[in-house]
């Protein structure tokens, strides 16, 4: 079976996380600029198959969409549908994750400096969209 990927894109840094093969657990992958993200993808995906992407979907409490990165993320898709066809991309509310990843990062005792290091909160981020994506589809 195929793996996913989960994307939490942001305008500067993109937090990357995948699945095992049962498509079970979610893993932290990487955090990279997000200039570099196509290159890293095409290395990627030379030794990882992966069946989708999951993209967090900035909402608002309102559940209006967050605009200013959103249409990074759309422009983004576009590109990744055309470079990419066979991959299938899926949004999912991202709302809260990075709080959560905050929260994560106190409860893991990780110290002040390690907390501002957006890397780290990205890449958590990413873990937390992609495994709420698996566990909502496990119990639809």
């Amino acid at each position: 079976m195929k793996k996913l990927l989960g994307i939490d894109y942001g305008t500067v840094i993109t937090g990357l996380s995948i699945t095992d093969e049962k498509q079970i657990f979610a893993f932290g992958l990487d955090a990279i600029p997000t200039k570099k993200l196509f290159i890293f993808l095409d290395y990627f995906f030379s030794y990882e198959e992966i069946e989708r992407i999951i993209i967090g979907l900035p909402k608002k409490l309102n559940n209006k969409h967050e605009n200013t990165v959103e249409k990074y993320i759309q422009n983004f898709t576009i590109k990744f549908s055309e470079k990419y066809p066979e991959i299938i991309i899926d949004r999912f509310d991202e709302r809260f994750t990075s709080k959560i990843a905050f929260l994560s990062m106190i409860e893991l005792g990780l110290n002040k400096k390690k907390r501002k290091n957006k890397n780290i909160l990205n890449k958590i981020s990413a873990t937390i969209i992609l495994q709420s994506y698996i566990m909502k589809k496990n119990n639809s």
